[in-house]
């Protein structure tokens, strides 16, 4: 079972039956001991993310397997200490199933994240130059994968219930010719 890749679908743009069958394979999944201090669980954040039009939540997919959760959520950026909340999207409530951490998956997502977020702006012609976060300073995992993500840290954020944070930025890529 490769997992060199990921996959990102887009709960909300799968019909009835196949969004139930990915939620079903979200409300399996499970967090390390001591991460629910960073992230919020699983299913509910999904359902969350389709109950609220301005989040754009996605499975993590890697070798057939659900192996992550995360959301991107326009108008929203501020909520990770960036200057304003419409320049950039945010990505909240990223996890990556206790069962596949370890292996890359969370760099690898974060990076697809980017890419997600970077064609939701074509599509809605809203603007966006980029994706924001927080990490947790005490999440020195995180913190390494968004790097190696291509995210540059772009300054404490002191506003996260879980204590300080880094606001981490990544601009999307300038468009190439055509």
């Amino acid at each position: 079972m490769g997992t060199d890749w990921v996959w990102l679908i887009s709960l909300r743009d799968l019909d009835a039956d196949a969004r139930a069958i990915q939620l079903g394979a979200i409300a399996d999944m499970s967090l390390l001991p001591g991460q629910e201090r960073f992230v919020g669980e699983p299913l509910r954040m999904a359902l969350a993310g389709l109950a609220d039009e301005s989040r754009w939540p996605y499975m993590v997919e890697s070798g057939g397997d659900a192996a992550g959760l995360l959301t991107l959520q326009a108008g929203a950026a501020g909520l990770a200490g960036w200057p304003d909340d419409w320049s950039a999207w945010l990505l909240r409530g990223f996890l990556i199933d206790s069962r596949h951490q370890g292996k890359g998956l969370g760099t690898r997502a974060a990076a697809a994240a980017v890419e997600a977020a970077r064609k939701l702006t074509a599509r809605h012609q809203s603007g966006e130059s980029g994706v924001v976060l927080s990490v947790n300073e005490e999440n020195p995992s995180g913190l390494a994968a968004y790097r190696r993500a291509g995210f540059i840290d772009a300054g404490r954020y002191l506003g996260g219930d879980a204590g300080p944070q880094r606001t981490m930025f990544h601009a999307f890529a300038p468009a190439g010719p055509s």
